[in-house]
């Protein structure tokens, strides 16, 4: 072979070692940028899980967050109530926030540990923190006695098993904002908003003369 042979042979070995090592480092930085990307939808999907699966274990309901005109009708509703108020799967605590931000001593049940903690931050963060407080519990292992406002968001098929647990428990004074869906036998004393905003407000006086009538008539 000669020496120009050798030189050019030399060259292409030289350009196929160094293609080599930039082939390597190229594949290497994929499994890297792949795993990072991949590390990174992990930990979102973690974070962000929490808040869409179901809140309530009873009955299917899944964290959707209150619409700024469902919030504004349900504060409208009550805006010549005070006291304590209480929402049954309070989600992210934007309702019990802006209760508490119009002098409601105002509580939250919610079964999903990642939204009471985060609904803790954002009283916190809002200044309500000490009107304010927030509960992981099932709603139907909890006594709602102490409450003379009751906003719920719920689903059509937990309605009507909610309407004899609030008409047993519930004072008569209180009222009760029901928020997308209404109640299936009771009669609302007004509504407010429309569509998906509308929102159904309940005496309690009402409903619960219409629990022990309907009682006596089934027996």
């Amino acid at each position: 072979m000669s020496p120009k042979e050798l030189l050019v042979d030399s060259a292409v070995a030289g350009q196929f070692t160094s293609d080599s090592k930039e082939t390597k480092s190229r594949s290497r930085l994929g499994v890297i940028v792949t795993g990072v990307l991949g590390g990174s939808l992990v930990a979102l999907y973690a974070v962000a899980a929490p808040f869409v699966t179901p809140a309530l274990r009873k009955v299917c309901l899944p964290f959707v967050p209150a619409t700024t005109a469902q919030v504004e009708n349900v504060i409208t509703v009550l805006r010549a109530r005070s006291g304590t108020l209480v929402d049954i799967g309070s989600g992210d605590g934007r309702i019990v926030i802006a209760a508490a931000k119009r002098g409601f001593q105002a509580a939250g049940f919610e079964l999903n540990p990642w939204l009471v903690w985060y609904s803790r931050y954002k009283a916190w963060r809002e200044g309500v923190h000490r009107s304010t407080s927030f509960h992981i519990s099932d709603l139907w292992k909890v006594s709602f006695a102490q409450y003379s406002n009751v906003v719920i968001f719920g689903v059509p098929q937990m309605m009507e098993q909610l309407e004899l647990k609030l008409a047993s428990e519930l004072p008569s004074t209180a009222k009760v904002v029901a928020c997308r869906f209404p109640f299936p036998t009771w009669v609302p004393e007004h509504t407010a908003g429309e569509g998906i905003d509308t929102v159904w407000v309940y005496d309690a006086k009402t409903f619960k003369s219409h629990q022990i009538h309907r009682h006596k008539c089934e027996h």
